[in-house]
């Protein structure tokens, strides 16, 4: 057929070839469908044939991509992610147990930095108001106070408010007795008692200024007294002389010291509850502070002035690291040690 044919005048012809028995092309069959949009003749066989066959491929192609949707992981891919997977839980968890460790060592610190501040700052306060004159007495160690074996005692006359009854709140005056001590039951206590005015009804019962101070009673510290520091158990005091020598007497006159030092040992809360649960009776903690009776584990300050500032503080730590009493390590751990310098302004008389 021409590539020019006229596509009418082909259609008009193909029943005319058939009549005389003619073939309209090599591929005649019983059925043919004029491809006039396509300019040539396609049998239906043939037609049905192609359709067949794209029709596998599509088949083909759709089960190729259904097989590779649906893969999974190997057994191989499995154990390793399982690993890896086990290897970070673990990591995760030591970091953990690292940080909670670090944080309750800290809060540790933080409980006896606390306590240790608040005797400390405290004790601060009643040494700048302390009346300092020769004419007045003072309890001390190593003078009035005498040698006080393990946790030391204090008291001195101070201007600062303190506690009064209520039978001489028309007669209080400016001055009380402050005392300090560590209590039987190994707590840091203060003493505020209020002083009466001299020369007051003697039915109030007054106590005169700058008589001579004797070691405060239970019953002071009980009608006048305070805990101030629960978790301190160890007290011990000495004095810096104006030489610049440690000394464990005081000086005949005030105006010889130059400042006191204090060393304080502070277990923190939580030390506390474990020393208890293991020892009721606190047996240990009184070995170490000498509230037992016996010589402290935690030593006094040697007689004679031997020493140099931080030294004794190096002795308690020696002694707290050896755990000669027999203290869980743990509890050991949350005992803290301090040592401050309270300067002393000079005597006004």
């Amino acid at each position: 057929m021409a590539k020019d044919a006229n596509p009418i005048a082909v259609a008009a012809a193909v029943p005319a070839a058939r009549a005389v028995g003619g073939s309209a092309c090599p591929q005649d069959d019983d059925t043919w469908v004029p491809a006039i949009a396509l300019g040539t003749m396609r049998s239906t066989t043939n037609g049905l044939r192609t359709k067949h066959t794209t029709a596998n491929r599509i088949d083909t192609f759709t089960l190729a991509k259904q097989r590779q949707r649906f893969s999974a992981f190997t057994l191989a891919e499995l154990i390793v992610s399982v690993g890896v997977l086990v290897v970070l839980v673990l990591v995760a968890t030591q970091l953990l147990k690292s940080a909670a460790t670090v944080a309750t060592l800290g809060h540790k610190q933080i409980d006896a930095d606390s306590q240790a501040r608040q005797l400390l700052d405290r004790m601060a306060v009643d040494f700048t108001q302390m009346i300092k004159r020769s004419d007045v007495n003072y309890y001390w160690k190593g003078g009035t106070g005498g040698s006080q074996i393990g946790n030391d005692q204090m008291a001195f006359y101070c201007a600062v408010p303190g506690y009064y009854s209520t039978t001489t709140s028309t007669n209080q005056s400016p001055i009380s007795l402050i005392a300090y001590r560590i209590n039987a039951q190994n707590k840091a206590e203060r003493l505020g008692k209020g002083l009466l005015w001299n020369g007051v009804s003697l039915a109030e019962n007054p106590l005169v200024f700058w008589q001579p101070i004797a070691a405060p009673t239970d019953t002071d510290y009980t009608t006048s007294g305070e805990i101030i520091a629960p978790q301190v158990f160890r007290f011990e005091y000495c004095y810096l002389l104006t030489n610049g020598s440690l000394s464990l007497p005081p000086p005949a006159s005030i105006s010889g010291i130059a400042a006191i030092i204090v060393n304080i040992a502070v277990i923190d809360p939580k030390s506390k509850v474990l020393v208890d649960t293991v020892d009721p009776t606190a047996a240990k903690i009184k070995r170490l502070n000498g509230s037992d009776g016996s010589p402290p584990a935690l030593v006094d300050y040697a007689p004679g002035g031997v020493m140099t500032p931080g030294q004794l503080l190096a002795q308690w730590r020696a002694t707290l690291d050896a755990n000669a009493v027999g203290l869980p390590r743990p509890a050991i751990s949350g005992i803290r040690l301090y040592e401050r310098f309270f300067y002393l302004s000079p005597p006004s008389l």
